[in-house]
């Protein structure tokens, strides 16, 4: 064993890791000594440095570069590709960029590039295509997240912000010191708790768990799926129906209101409209009363369940935890604003270990206590264009160009588009109906990307200009998400011919004219210098003391000192009112918004309500039997590093596994680790079936990841052989305030596969004319 101290450190979105090396490539990781829960997630960054799936030089599609922009654009996914030399690749993405700037626009660029590349401050990919895309006058951008677009557009309107309450959520120890009863609606996943975006220095949320427990924190946990809270937890299950939050919160709102609980002195002095709510909750508004009866009948939670929960809400020191997957349904918004709802009338909110959390353990940093540094991050410039999605409509821009669509109150219209450009990410991991997503695909004459790996992103594009990863470049982990400052040292030799992002876009930048605007004359090594320096100086105003740069680069990483006090989210606010108001129309939280009452959206009224969705278990003549719950998994970040050694391992047959209950299994004549078509009208995908009573009846779980490998490449409707759960999901927006994507809104049927059997080629690469 090697002193682990003298080795060099690289992190990720995982974990930070001390490095072992032989002649230029990485041999082993081990976890940083400040990491006692040590993600195993690192092991597949070491077994996938090199192998066939790296993309080892440039490379155009064959008909591509044949025939030109635009041709047989339904063979992205099924063709060959012509290596070239990088000076080729240059010097056609730069015409190319010419050419659509000049002919079209810049509009008819789009970059979303969404995704989590690297950890590192200075080789974000996305920030790195965006700068230099606005050094040659912009782009079409996209607004919000994947994780809770909903919840970035509903809470601003109701506490404000959201950004600033979810870095501020009541931390652990607060809640270790105060809280006495945890009610958490879709869990605390300790599994998607390995990550965080920007790096993770040291993992908590295992441990503070355990140490809610010992101090005799009880926990409810509100899901479909029992394991969403730790065994260890010893949680009440409440397995309640899918996408039904809204209505359990609502009855529960109804019995506190009904039996007098709520506490009308906060109501009164803290927030605005409760009386709308209340009537609503009556049934003034529409005739039905939301009771407990009436929320049973929706979420199959018995009605004592209900009232019994709602008293002890009310008789305890409460924390409401609301994970990100309530946002990514049918109407997402509604459950956070009933969650927020519901504990201002518990009237908790402020108070220690009181009030509502937006996602314990669905990031490593949610309820952390770290001071949060002020960190600089690379300056993307201005955009001049004014044409932006929200990130879930790709789709509909590229199928519907020039129409029209609602968001947060105001009407837009979609850019025509003649050209992707993708740096960081991988839409057909992450985007929703990837049968409708490849349709979309086809209608753009050019997709460039950034690669390290043939992913489907990859497979499905025109240019592919080969990067480098994490290890083979000198970068910083600073964030403040976390109190780690890390120096990722570059510790392998980029393989094959991948260059730098940053190293890429100079050079198509020098071709362009525009150099010296993107680059400032910076190296990459200066940037990176640049970044730490602005962030020291930055916290120095802040009263945090940073280390000198040089003496951080020869210690390798430092932690920043807790704060003195526990984190409490709206704890100003709640303190003084006046002195401190909410940046909301009343300067109160808003049960009831005016404004959004105007914009009149039948489908996000002025306050929240119980709006069916379009697909669910309750719905009368439903097409398909069985919910399915399409989560993050436990192996890998998102699809990141499905090829590596712990993702494969997790898997049955090579093939994601579906889990079951085992009365739906056994009503299909279905065994654990059959291979199963799961299917509905939208798409399919095979799958190894896993029984098991931890999920509810009617309910089966596949988590996202599994790398796009359909029967047919490029051929819209082809069965997926691997296990992409997005072949089924729907790609309709939460409503017309936030269009957030729905995927956890699904409803599929799950069949023993009799077929012959296809192999796995996921990870197996294009064919390739050197």
């Amino acid at each position: 064993m090697p002193d682990l101290s003298t080795l060099p450190l690289t992190s990720a979105h995982w974990g930070t890791y001390r490095v072992r090396t032989e002649n230029g490539r990485v041999q082993e990781l081990y976890g940083f000594e400040a990491d006692h829960d040590v993600s195993p997630i690192a092991e597949g960054m070491v077994d996938t440095q090199d192998g066939p799936t790296r993309i080892d030089q440039p490379m155009v599609r064959k008909s591509w570069l044949e025939n030109g922009r635009g041709a047989k654009t339904s063979a992205r996914g099924a063709e060959a590709f012509i290596a070239v030399s990088w000076d080729e690749a240059e010097r056609l993405v730069a015409g190319e960029l010419e050419h659509v700037r000049s002919e079209y626009g810049n509009q008819a660029i789009y970059a979303g590039s969404y995704g989590w590349a690297s950890a590192g401050r200075f080789h974000h990919a996305q920030s790195q295509i965006h700068r230099f895309l606005n050094c040659i006058g912009g782009y079409t951008a996209s607004a919000n997240t994947y994780s809770f677009a909903s919840a970035e557009v509903i809470v601003p309107h109701v506490i404000g912000d959201f950004w600033g309450p979810l870095s501020r959520t009541t931390s652990w120890p607060s809640i270790i010191a105060n809280t006495e009863l945890m009610v958490a609606f879709g869990g605390i996943p300790l599994k998607n708790g390995q990550i965080s975006p920007g790096g993770v220095g040291r993992h908590c949320q295992s441990e503070s768990l355990t140490a809610a427990l010992q101090a005799g924190v009880q926990f409810v946990n509100v899901s479909p799926i029992r394991s969403d809270l730790s065994e260890t937890a010893g949680a009440e299950w409440l397995p309640i129906r899918p996408s039904t939050d809204t209505a359990l919160l609502i009855g529960i709102a109804q019995t506190l209101m009904e039996e007098n609980l709520q506490d009308t002195k906060f109501l009164s002095e803290f927030t605005h409209g409760s009386e709308k709510f209340f009537a609503y909750l009556s049934g003034e508004i529409d005739g039905t009363r939301k009771s407990a009866d009436w929320a049973s009948e929706i979420c199959e939670i018995p009605e004592y369940k209900i009232r019994e929960l709602a008293r002890r809400m009310a008789s305890s020191r409460t924390m409401i935890s609301v994970s990100w997957s309530l946002t990514r349904q049918d109407h997402g918004e509604q459950a956070y604003w009933a969650a927020i709802t519901v504990a201002a009338m518990l009237g908790q909110i402020g108070l220690p270990g009181g009030g509502v959390g937006f996602g314990y353990s669905a990031s490593n940093n949610v309820g952390d206590q770290h001071t949060s540094i002020p960190a600089a991050s690379l300056p993307q410039r201005k955009n001049p264009v004014r044409d932006f999605i929200p990130v879930a409509r790709i789709s509909d821009m590229l199928l519907g160009p020039k129409t029209a669509f609602e968001y947060d109150g105001v009407q837009y219209r979609y850019p025509e588009i003649r050209l992707v450009y993708w740096a960081g990410g991988n839409p057909f991991h992450h985007h929703q109906d990837l049968n409708r997503l490849l349709r979309a695909w086809q209608v753009p004459d050019t997709v460039i990307v950034h690669e390290w790996c043939w992913n489907a992103l990859a497979k499905h594009s025109d240019i592919v200009l080969p990067c480098t990863t994490t290890l083979e470049r000198n970068d910083i982990k600073i964030s403040p998400y976390d109190p780690f400052i890390v120096h990722m040292r570059k510790v392998a030799d980029p393989a094959n011919q991948a260059k730098d992002d940053y190293e890429i876009l100079k050079n198509i930048a020098a071709r362009m004219g525009v150099e010296n605007d993107f680059t400032e004359g910076r190296s990459s090594d200066d940037w990176v210098k640049w970044i730490y320096e602005e962030s020291r100086y930055s916290a120095e105003e802040s009263g945090i003391s940073m280390l000198e740069y040089e003496d951080f680069l020869n210690k390798g990483w430092y932690e920043v000192g807790p704060p003195e006090n526990h984190t409490i989210m709206l704890e100003a606010f709640c303190r003084n009112p006046t002195a401190e108001p909410l940046d909301t129309p009343s300067g109160k939280i808003e049960i009831f918004s005016e404004k959004i009452s105007d914009f009149g959206y039948a489908d996000c009224p002025g306050h929240p309500v119980w709006l069916e969705p379009v697909e669910w278990l309750g719905q009368v003549g439903k097409p398909y039997p069985l919910h399915l719950i399409s989560n993050q998994p436990a192996t890998k970040l998102h699809s990141q590093l499905d090829h590596g050694s712990t993702s494969r391992a997790a898997k049955i047959e090579g093939r994601e596994p579906v889990m079951m209950h085992p009365a739906d299994a056994e009503e299909r004549g279905l065994r654990s680790e059959d291979i199963v078509r799961v299917f509905n009208e939208r798409g399919s995908c095979l799958a190894a079936v896993r029984i098991s009573d931890e999920v509810r009846q009617q309910v089966v779980q596949m988590s996202t990841g599994a790398w796009f490998d359909p029967v047919e490449p490029g051929k819209p409707g082809s069965m997926c052989k691997h296990g992409n759960p997005n072949l089924l999901t729907i790609d309709k927006g939460t409503s017309s305030l936030a269009q957030g994507p729905i995927a956890h809104t699904c409803l599929v049927e799950v069949e023993k596969f009799t077929e012959a059997i296809p192999p796995v080629t996921a990870f197996d690469p294009p064919e390739i004319i050197r």
